[in-house]
């Protein structure tokens, strides 16, 4: 059951890319489990198989698992690492070089 699930939302969201794609001209690049996914995040849709966040990178945009306490984040750069329909959202994209200690 857990599979059919899955597919389902894959398919939707595979329809809601190429749509936005259309809409946007930014190219629609699906996240990857486990991947690092990061950009602006520009709004939040409500689909079928949930609410998800359009991380906009200014070339492609990806939509991901929406989650409360990312809604005061709109407009700014966050990322977040996808997990099946669990999703860590991190702080923006970090700039520049960083420092070990």
């Amino acid at each position: 059951m857990r599979d059919l699930l899955d597919t389902v939302r894959e398919r939707e969201l595979a329809q809601v890319g190429a749509k936005l794609q259309a809409e946007t001209g930014l190219t629609y690049r699906p996240g990857v489990e486990g991947q690092r996914i990061s950009g602006k995040y520009a709004r939040s849709l409500v689909l079928a198989s949930g609410r998800f966040a359009l991380l906009d990178d200014g070339v492609g945009f990806s939509l991901v698992p929406w989650r409360p306490v990312i809604e005061r984040r709109l407009g700014q750069s966050i990322a977040a690492v996808v997990r099946g329909s669990d999703v860590s959202w991190l702080p923006g994209r970090q700039r520049g070089p960083s420092i070990a200690m």
